[in-house]
């Protein structure tokens, strides 16, 4: 985990210190700062989402909705990974309770073909018995087509989607794709076309069993994924001016 930050390196070292050596949170920031060793964030782009098109889209059903466990809202987004034969795009299925990814596919086209390789995927890991999944997504046509929707609808999941644009409408699926590109892949090399789906499945691998999240108490996402109940979060919620103002704050 190159790219973790500090906050989650000082909770996962502090307990295996030696007694007589004790570093809070601010000087490991301090120290790593005076060593060039704090994050420094790239970005590229490349457009992933095409929703001006004539597909059905439907409405934004989980502004007031918190899940209260694993299985019950599942959030989709696609990002791009840059190789060294161009953009190849990462398809992900997140449980919005524990931040588990349960579905993914990576490809080099944006067909709907390939989101449904994800789709199934996260459906293949459901208890049995498990109904009432939340699917919420952006309006990208991958989305609306006709046999991703036929796949939910034949399992009874709800289809949610944003209505407005804004990232918060789909929170928890950007930011997942932020830290397995800020912590992972652009912390690397760029990656060889014909290796990437290797490297993706330990990365994410490495994301859902040994890094603890802010959001979850701290647990890692698979820890998560096997409780239930109100997890605390422990990150300031940087959007209470917006609350404030009248705008709800999407699940964070």
């Amino acid at each position: 985990m190159p790219k973790i930050g500090a906050r989650k390196l000082h909770y996962l070292i502090h307990n295996h210190m030696p007694k007589d050596l004790h570093i809070g949170r601010d000087r490991l920031f301090e120290l790593l700062r005076e060593h060039d060793l704090l994050v420094k964030r790239r970005r590229y782009r490349a457009k992933t989402t095409y929703s001006n098109h004539w597909l059905h889209k439907y409405p934004n059903l989980i502004k007031d909705f918190i899940p209260t466990g694993p299985h019950q809202l599942w959030v989709s987004d696609i990002t791009y990974i840059l190789t060294n034969e161009g953009f190849l795009y990462l398809y992900l299925i997140t449980d919005a309770y524990s931040r588990k990814v349960v579905g993914w596919d990576v490809s080099d086209n944006l067909k709907a073909i390939n989101a449904i390789k994800a789709l199934k995927q996260a459906i293949r890991q459901l208890p049995k018995g498990v109904v009432a999944i939340y699917h919420h997504s952006d309006r990208g046509i991958q989305y609306c087509s006709s046999k991703y929707v036929k796949l939910l609808k034949g399992r009874k999941i709800k289809i949610s989607m944003t209505e407005n644009g804004d990232p918060l409408e789909n929170a928890i699926a950007e930011r997942v794709n932020g830290i397995l590109k800020t912590e992972w892949i652009y912390g690397q090399e760029v990656m060889q076309s014909d290796r990437v789906r290797t490297q993706i499945r330990r990365i994410v691998k490495i994301y859902n069993n040994n890094r603890p999240h802010l959001s979850i108490e701290m647990l890692t996402p698979s820890e998560a994924h096997e409780k239930s109940g109100k997890l605390d979060r422990k990150w300031k919620n940087y959007y209470n001016k917006k609350e404030t103002q009248g705008k709800k704050t999407p699940v964070a």
